[in-house]
């Protein structure tokens, strides 16, 4: 975005740019309304001092995505039909133990990937065999962690084990639909679709009615529509593709994610999407050993772990089709604090983590730019209030130039704001007044913490953060002893 800033003695410029509308309007701050934000109002910070900036802002929007991988082995079809005939033989394994095991490390894939709020419809599309129950374990799962799943079950198998999944579904009011049920574009009304159709075992040409699921899935892309595309999670392989070499005629799925499980299969090097997870968190040694099997080790207590290579992105390539009200002139608030105020009470009942996180930009003496996060703690007619650690490089750099830029980036709802001005001094009442709304243990932690400094390592933070809580056992005060001439100091931005 072009920086189009004006300066006026009488008015304060500001440049909204919503979506991709490219709207610029001259702000004049009304004398008669001001609205203000109180410290109570915000979740507590870090640092000490009060910074305050005076308005001067301009609005956008952007996303952007990455991912990671790591190498371990894959089974071919025969091994990989093999290790479950041991796991179910001599390991003493039943074919529901290792399902309800298969379906969790998908639902815990799914919802580390895509949070509940953004991706919160799921359609389940269930195959007759193991793997289809692998989809309606992982669809229990995903309910109770607070999504909305939908089934799609159109062979149902009439074994117990199936049946009684079914009737477990059934009794948490999760809705089970035909595939007449379903729109053509399924991104119309879900954000998430599992391919639980066929697994590793399956053979020949899918008949009907997978053979239209699997097509409009392959069809998704090609959608030119106002929301996003839903995105495939496909469990061990994706359905209709070859175990072993994968998509061969190029036509097949194409999902975003593959969870694998117990071990990849060979298919699974042919996968290009951005989030390969191994799930079966129950491998035994033998099996490891007979195979000589390279797994990754899972992470803490976690059900899946992340594998695999991350795809070459043309990042230049990488767009998001942005869907938002319109955002007209003559929509917009003359004064540019109540235009703030508008913007930031949308990002609050948007549930958006910590609308008032917002990136502090400074520069020194040296001209050298950097950028952190801080939280803004109010904002009033005299500008934006937020606190930090005066011996930090981001107070040394308004030391030497008092010139700052704040950045407010609310992603659910396709806006930035930009603030520019500088920094002064304002009281000691307002900085002690925070000091002691603040809990002991920010307290202390502030304290000890020397930003921007070097130590010796964690354990010398932590053992300055017990030797003060062991000082300072009954209270602080807001003193020299407890702030320190060096960290504690006052400063407000203006224009």
């Amino acid at each position: 975005m072009l920086n189009l800033l004006t300066k006026n003695k009488n008015k304060t410029s500001m440049i909204l740019t919503h979506s991709c509308s490219f709207i610029t309007h001259l702000l004049s701050p009304s004398p008669t309304y001001i609205p203000t934000f109180t410290p109570s109002s915000f979740p507590q910070g870090f640092s000490s001092s009060i910074l305050r900036y005076r308005f001067k802002g301009y609005c956008c929007s952007s996303r952007v995505m990455a991912n990671v991988g790591d190498k371990i082995s894959y089974l071919n079809q025969r091994e990989a039909a093999e290790v479950d005939e041991i796991l179910m033989g001599p390991l003493g394994f039943s074919v529901d133990q290792l399902m309800e095991l298969a379906g969790l490390s998908v639902a815990t894939a799914i919802a580390e990937v895509y949070n509940v709020k953004d991706y919160n419809r799921i359609l389940a599309i269930c195959g007759p065999g193991n793997n289809g129950g692998d989809g309606l374990v992982a669809a229990r799962h995903l309910h109770h962690f607070g999504y909305t799943p939908y089934i799609c079950y159109p062979k149902r198998t009439a074994k117990p084990l199936y049946t009684g999944l079914v009737t477990q579904l059934e009794s948490l009011g999760i809705t089970f639909l035909s595939p007449d049920d379903l729109p053509m574009n399924l991104s119309e009304d879900y954000n998430i679709l599992v391919d639980a159709m066929f697994g590793f075992s399956f053979h020949g040409t899918p008949r009907p009615p997978f053979d239209d699921l699997i097509q409009r899935l392959v069809n998704l892309k090609s959608y030119e529509v106002n929301q996003k595309t839903a995105v495939i999670a496909s469990i061990d392989i994706p359905s209709g593709w070859h175990v072993e070499e994968g998509d061969v005629n190029g036509d097949g799925i194409k999902p975003d994610m593959l969870v694998s499980l117990t071990a990849p299969k060979l298919c699974a090097k042919k996968f290009q999407g951005f989030h390969h997870f191994l799930g079966g968190r129950f491998v035994p040694p033998s099996i490891v050993d007979k195979f000589r099997l390279n797994l990754p080790p899972y992470p803490g207590t976690s059900m899946c772990v992340r594998i695999g290579k991350a795809p070459q992105v043309d990042i230049s390539s990488m767009r998001e089709n942005y869907i938002s009200p319109e955002f007209k002139e003559e929509d917009v608030e003359a004064n540019p604090f109540v235009q703030f105020q508008k913007w930031f009470d949308d990002a609050m009942a948007a549930s958006l983590k910590e609308p008032n996180a917002m990136a502090l930009c400074t520069a020194g003496k040296d001209g050298k730019p950097s950028s952190r996060m801080v939280l803004l703690k109010g904002f009033d007619k005299d500008g934006f209030v937020w606190y930090t650690n005066y011996g930090s490089r981001k107070a040394k750099d308004l030391a030497e130039n008092a010139n700052a830029s704040l950045l407010f980036y609310w992603d659910g709802l396709n806006r930035q704001v930009r603030i520019e001005g500088s920094v002064q001094k304002v009281s000691e009442e307002e900085s002690e007044n925070y000091f002691h709304s603040r809990p002991r243990g920010s307290q202390i932690g502030a304290m000890a913490s020397k930003q921007s400094t070097v130590i010796p390592g964690r354990d010398y933070l932590h053992q300055e953060y017990k030797d003060l809580e062991a000082k300072f056992s009954d209270g602080l005060c807001y003193s020299q002893e407890v702030v320190g001439t060096s960290v504690w100091k006052i400063i407000r931005l203006a224009p």
